[in-house]
């Protein structure tokens, strides 16, 4: 229930940023030229988001900030799609005849189509969805085997190391930079010089990113005493081996990311939308196939089955189906690869608290057992409803940038200022449901096996305290890509570097006054000081004016916020549940009643998010 609340208001709003932004700028992605510089900003927008869980959205960038991809053509379910089918499809688009909807669904499929804005959209928030429900369901099956137990601790742990390694050594280089660099070849028509840089910085990173994996094997053990100094041996010895498992999968997601920048610039990006399905899938699968002999390490070596087979085999097919062809070589003054550090440096050498806040849990939660787990689990859950923000921010980035190279300063800030506004007051009414419905939402669904109903009751807790600072993980997502709209990759990372340094004090200080509860406060703290500071930095320097914003419609969303959650609250008062049958009695009534009431606060204020909704549908 907590996932398909978060996952309809995430579609509603993404569908509402997608058409607004888009309005204002249609008339710059008339011309070829602009709708492959789209397709390059929208490729970025894909990568940014999170590990994906990985949490990269493709649209967002995940995960673990990676770049994602699959040859759906190599599969056996789209493989069974009749090609004279698709070829017909084709033939009727191109001599202008008309075509069913289900006729345009399979031309869609094609791994070679060459998506618009608007259809590249579509079938990556599809992915992103079929991605987080599947993300869920390896949380719960972790949560299943291990609870909050020390295999369960050692494992979440075990991620830490590597995802630092792919962020300082890779960033966003794998999305950002590959796409704009060859984005810029391919518009020049020298793909060939192109592909020939393209194997150079393979191979210098292959070296580069290799013998840091390959250091991190070796220096693991004292790296987790020094990062996780709550563990105790029997702990550490065991996150240190499933560390040590997890390390290669490092190089999988950079080809990866490689080779799908190949087939982005082409705007082909069906191959993007399969991928972190196979991974999530290979973590689950290793386990149900391993685990009985070989405990939690199944699960490690399925995440890396996962990274083999999706992020980096599906890409690097695709990429070759497309023409790519890598050849290993070196050279230190190729122009490609100056370009690439030159344009890699920012994004390696900052650090952003959106990435940073799950590590500095990590360390001061090792302290107390199973905190690790719970707080991880809680962060998994609450980034199902924060992907609605990532959504949005990636929608948004390939029209705002049209508007900026266009210098359309006052359309750009004024879209700006409207998707953070419709962001901020749709994420305000989720936080409403969100906190008081979280705990029976979470008791239905990760209650069993070896996780219990006093897990879920503490799991609830923090995940409440996270839901407060919902519409800043929403709203920054968008300050930030304001930035990248407008090619300044520095500020963003210099402004979130010195956020992260200020706010440690401020971990530490909460974690020894109120253990785990102040760790999730400090984060919700922490989030809001880099998008107010994100916020005035836009404003400062006259990009994107905080006159501008909504404040009267956020206002009747905090009021409609307000009074539904409150009655939600009086409503779990008179319901004690205990079963699942009565937690999800509970959540379908809390559901109906948060609706209602929200909507009446709406209407009676006179909003316009009821309307907006409306229209856009009927479109």
């Amino acid at each position: 229930m907590l996932f398909i609340a978060g996952r309809i208001w995430n579609s509603i709003v993404f569908y509402l940023d997608v058409v607004s932004v888009q309005r204002k700028a249609i008339s710059s992605v008339s011309s070829s030229t602009n709708c492959e510089t789209m397709t390059g900003c929208c490729s970025v927008a894909g990568a940014a988001g999170s590990r994906i869980s990985f949490a990269c959205i493709v649209l967002f960038w995940s995960s673990r900030n990676a770049n994602w991809g699959v040859d759906l053509g190599a599969l056996p379910g789209f493989a069974l799609l009749p090609s004279a089918l698709l070829c017909r499809i084709e033939e009727m688009s191109e001599a202008g005849q008309p075509i069913t909807r289900v006729g345009r669904i399979f031309r869609l499929l094609r791994p070679s189509h060459r998506h618009s804005a608007f259809t590249a959209t579509i079938v990556l928030m599809t992915s992103a969805m079929l991605s987080r429900v599947i993300g869920l369901v390896r949380v719960k099956y972790i949560a299943y085997l291990f609870g909050r137990g020390t295999e369960a601790d050692a494992l979440n742990a075990a991620f830490v190391l590597p995802d630092m390694i792919s962020y300082f050594l890779v960033g966003g280089a794998a999305s950002i930079t590959f796409v704009t660099i060859l984005s810029r070849y391919h518009d020049e028509g020298r793909d060939e010089d192109g592909q020939r840089s393209l194997s150079i910085i393979l191979t210098t990173m292959f070296l580069v990113l290799g013998g840091a994996i390959l250091l991190a094997e070796l220096v693991a053990p004292y790296y987790i005493r020094w990062w996780f100094p709550g563990f105790d041996a029997g702990k550490a010895a065991l996150c240190t081996h499933l560390t040590r498992i997890l390390l290669p999968a490092q190089l999988c997601f950079f080809t990866g990311g490689v080779s799908g920048a190949v087939l982005l610039v082409r705007k082909q990006f069906n191959v993007q939308a399969v991928s972190p399905l196979i991974y999530n899938l290979g973590t689950i699968i290793g386990g149900v196939l391993l685990a009985h002999s070989m405990g939690v390490s199944a699960l490690a070596i399925g995440t890396v089955a996962g990274a083999v087979l999706g992020p980096f085999l599906l890409n690097y097919a695709g990429a070759v189906r497309a023409g790519f062809r890598y050849r290993p070589k070196l050279d230190w003054q190729d122009a490609g690869l100056r370009e690439w550090v030159r344009l890699s440096i920012p994004l390696m050498i900052g650090f952003s608290l959106v990435t940073v806040d799950n590590w500095i849990i990590a360390y001061f939660a090792s302290h107390s057992s199973g905190t690790i787990s719970l707080m991880n689990y809680a962060k998994n859950f609450f980034n199902a409803p924060v992907a609605l923000g990532q959504a949005a921010g990636a929608a948004s980035l390939p029209f705002l940038a049209s508007l900026y190279a266009r210098r359309n300063d006052y359309e750009y800030s004024k879209a700006v200022d409207a998707s953070v506004s419709r962001i901020v007051a749709f994420s305000l009414l989720l936080s409403a449901w969100m906190i008081p419905l979280g705990g029976p939402a979470l008791d239905l669904v990760l209650r069993g096996g070896a996780f219990r109903v006093a897990d879920a009751g503490q799991l609830a807790g923090y995940f409440a305290i996270f839901s407060v600072s919902l519409c800043f993980w929403s709203a920054q997502a968008i300050y930030a890509r304001a930035f990248y709209a407008a090619g300044d990759t520095k500020t963003a990372m210099i402004a979130g570097s010195i956020v992260t340094l200020v706010c440690l004090p401020i971990y530490k200080i909460l974690f020894d006054h109120w253990s785990a509860t102040g760790l999730a406060i400090a984060s919700d703290i922490g989030i809001t000081m880099q998008t107010l500071t994100l916020a005035i930095l836009l404003h400062t320097r006259r990009m994107v004016s905080l006159a501008m914003l909504e404040y009267v419609e956020i206002g009747r969303s905090l009021l409609a916020a307000l009074l539904s959650g409150g009655a939600i609250v009086l409503l779990a008062q008179q319901v004690q549940a205990t079963t699942r049958i009565e937690d999800a009695g509970l959540l379908a009534a809390g559901t109906v009643l948060w609706l209602c009431v929200a909507l009446l606060v709406l209407f009676a204020t006179g909003s316009k998010l009821p309307d907006q909704l409306v229209e856009r549908f009927r479109r």
